[in-house]
């Protein structure tokens, strides 16, 4: 056993830079490699993808990657762990072995699965859903390492879960070592995003030179405790803040639940452990709550759009013109939801027609396909030659496409088989936790003294602070840290539910809570009901509320000169 085991990860969303996986194992040393594939949306993309085919639910592009690439990781020894099995991990690690025959490669490869409740949604209450899988843990993971797994397959575990079961396995960890449980969570937090870790989406992006990031590597250490980098030469930036960012990312509570641990992320320290080196240690765990969480997503109608682009002169005019026409027209088939957005990106005396446009978008849905289809559309259409002077749209009528609903629900973690199916095809059975702690809110964090009166300048908050932002479900949560203690001070007492909700007016008759993180000099919000029903339902502009934060960032605030 090595003092330190280094895991890399190579995807942070389906979809994400197909060299990636390539570019992780030829450009420095790994032990384990993972590729998180999984979002609340995928769920229901792989869902679709089952119906049309039940052999089908898994990411067929982590597939492709291991054509081009399962010869050179054998080589090198490197361990691969996916929850690319999706919907179908079986049928994943099944295709991987005819893969290794075709290359030749005497590969032993297994899945953890036990995830799906979707046979069992009448039996456990979760109504009609089209996916229902709990977030399983790590310990399968480990089970399949410990038995000679070269290649492990997942359906929906925890992200970090790809993490923490390579780490338990290499230390033999016991289900109680929760600190070094913890430590591991963090590590997998961090890195589950891929670039987002080494300098991607990063607020204060203009002050490095980051070209492509790199992918980014956890290097853990028997306590849990990590070093977050990236291997030599790649692009990007491996920082404090970097690192920070990402911690906050998606989260709310300082309580990290989880499946094996609940992480405590308000007693984690970091530090700069050298170029592109950021070190996490510290962390404390708890023993998990009884319950796991479910994604269930289901089909919820219908949904079109169309955007209408009002030019010049008159543009509220214009917009109530077309707005009244379209409502007309429709009355006799109206969708049973319509929603309509105006955002003024005109500018008066414009030197580009683009820059004299304003943009005004009509959505609607439906649980018919065709009154959410052509019937509206086309009836958009019909109004080109009837409407406001200057009326043009940014597509053609075409029809409706379904969208999802999102809901999370919780069912006794003793409910849900958790199996690792070994290379031989073999079965263990991964028992729930024992020791288990149900969640309870954080004791408020003592804030620092308030920054002394005095001059101060209206200039946007971004000039002092980061903010990342996500999605969970239907809320959004938004991240925001500052770099300095002075900066903390001025943050922790500035920054308060009541300020938030006056900067960004659409939180402002939602529930919001706030977490502070003084470890972080952050705070986290987690705005209530922001995006509906979740990603697939498309509630609102931003629908992931991945922008959420630089909208604040953007909005102006009297910022004491002394941190200016």
């Amino acid at each position: 056993m090595s003092d330190v085991l280094r895991v890399g990860n190579a995807s942070g969303f389906y979809g994400d830079r197909f060299t990636a996986v390539r570019e992780m194992l030829t450009d420095g040393p790994l032990d384990v490699l993972t590729g998180d594939y999984l979002a609340e949306l995928t769920m229901l993309i792989l869902g679709r993808d089952r119906l049309k085919d039940p052999a089908r639910g898994y990411a067929k592009t982590f597939l492709r990657q291991l054509e081009q690439n399962l010869t050179l990781a054998k080589d090198k020894g490197v361990k691969i762990v996916t929850n690319a099995g999706g919907l179908n991990p079986a049928g994943l690690a099944e295709a991987i072995r005819e893969l290794a025959e075709r290359l030749g490669l005497d590969i032993a490869v297994a899945h953890v699965e036990g995830d799906d409740l979707l046979s069992r949604v009448d039996e456990l209450g979760l109504g009609k859903p089209l996916t229902a899988n709990a977030y399983l843990g790590g310990w399968g993971i480990a089970a399949c390492l410990e038995r000679g797994a070269d290649v492990v397959v997942t359906g929906r575990v925890t992200d970090a879960s790809l993490v923490v079961g390579p780490a338990a396995a290499h230390f033999g960890w016991a289900r109680d070592d929760y600190d070094a449980l913890a430590g591991a969570v963090a590590a997998g937090h961090v890195i589950e995003c891929g670039a987002q870790a080494t300098g991607g989406n990063y607020a204060f992006f203009t002050e490095q030179k980051t070209g492509t990031p790199g992918f980014p590597i956890a290097e853990i250490s028997a306590d849990g405790s990590s070093v977050i980098t990236k291997h030599p030469g790649t692009g990007g930036a491996v920082t404090t803040g970097t690192v920070t960012a990402q911690l906050l990312y998606e989260i709310a509570s300082p309580r990290y639940a989880g499946p094996d641990v609940t992480a405590r992320f308000d007693t984690m320290t970091l530090t700069e452990d050298g170029p592109d080196r950021v070190r996490i240690s510290g962390t404390r765990g708890e023993p998990p709550p009884p319950t796991l969480k479910v994604c269930l997503n289901t089909l919820g109608g219908f949904r079109n759009e169309t955007t209408f682009v009002l030019t010049g002169l008159d543009i509220d005019a214009k917009a109530a013109l077309v707005r009244e026409q379209l409502q007309d027209a429709l009355r006799d088939r109206a969708p049973a939801e319509i929603r309509w957005t105006l955002a003024r990106t005109d500018h008066d005396d414009a030197d580009t027609e683009q820059r004299a446009s304003a943009l005004l978008h009509c959505a609607v849905k439906d649980a018919d396909p065709k009154i959410a289809g052509r019937a509206f559309s086309g009836a958009a259409i019909e109004l080109a030659l009837a409407s406001y002077p200057g009326f043009h749209v940014t597509a053609p009528p075409s029809d409706a496409s379904p969208y999802g609903v999102y809901t999370a629900a919780f069912v006794d973690a003793g409910e849900v088989p958790h199996v690792a199916v070994l290379p031989d095809g073999s079965r263990v059975d991964i028992a729930p936790a024992t020791d288990t702690l149900e969640l309870s809110e954080v004791d408020e964090s003592e804030l620092p003294e308030p920054l002394p009166d005095g001059p101060s300048r209206h200039v946007p908050l971004g000039k002092l602070m980061g903010a990342r932002s996500g999605d969970k479900g239907g809320d959004a949560n938004l991240g925001v840290w500052v770099r300095s203690d002075e900066a903390w001070r001025w943050l922790a007492h500035h920054l308060t539910v009541g300020e938030f909700q006056r900067l960004l007016p659409e939180t402002a008759d939602l529930a919001v809570r706030r977490y502070a993180l003084p470890n972080l000099r952050a705070v986290n919000f987690v705005v209530e009901g922001l995006l509906g029903q979740g990603v697939a339902s498309q509630a609102r502009f931003d629908p992931q509320a991945k922008a959420f934060g630089e909208w604040l960032r953007s909005r102006h605030a009297d910022i004491p000169e002394v941190l200016l």
